[in-house]
């Protein structure tokens, strides 16, 4: 599951990332070359990424890293059967190691669910923090960028 997520964030952040030129429209509105626009369009790339702290051209990457997936209800459910048995053994002699191992086995499943759930919710936190941090480094690229071209007669949008 882990792998899935950050597969999806990844591969969300790559094409997000390589449409970048798809972004921001550039017109000339001074009539600048082809030629020109194009040097324009690096020299305010450079000026941008440099000011932002931002490349759209580079492979997203993770700002901090991700909660770990620390939960097995499965060992969870075992743990508890374990743990009921020993206490219900030593309460109740061998009838009660049985009660205890399915009272524990039914404890541990609904403690397990449980922190199943709360490790899934910092993990989809984890996710978009992630992307809202990625999309503030986006805009505020764009923005410089944007400044940048519009102080050489641009027109962008």
């Amino acid at each position: 599951m882990a792998w899935r997520s950050l597969l999806v964030f990844t591969t969300a952040s790559i094409l997000s990332s390589a449409t970048w030129a798809a972004d921001l429209f550039v017109y000339p509105a001074a009539g600048q070359t082809p030629e020109q626009q194009q040097k324009d369009e690096y020299e305010c790339y450079a000026f941008a990424k440099s000011n932002s702290g931002f490349d759209p051209m580079a492979m997203p990457t993770a700002t901090s890293a991700k909660p770990a997936d620390t939960t097995s209800t499965g060992k969870t459910t075992l743990g508890g059967a374990a743990l009921g048995a020993v206490v219900g053994g030593i309460a109740d002699g061998s009838d009660g190691a049985g009660k205890g191992a399915a009272i524990g086995a039914a404890s541990g499943l609904l403690f397990g669910g449980a922190r199943n759930r709360n490790t899934r919710q910092q993990q989809e936190q984890w996710e978009q923090q992630q992307q809202q941090q990625y999309a503030a480094g986006r805009n505020n690229y764009n923005r410089a960028f944007s400044a940048c071209m519009e102080g050489r007669d641009y027109s962008v949008r």
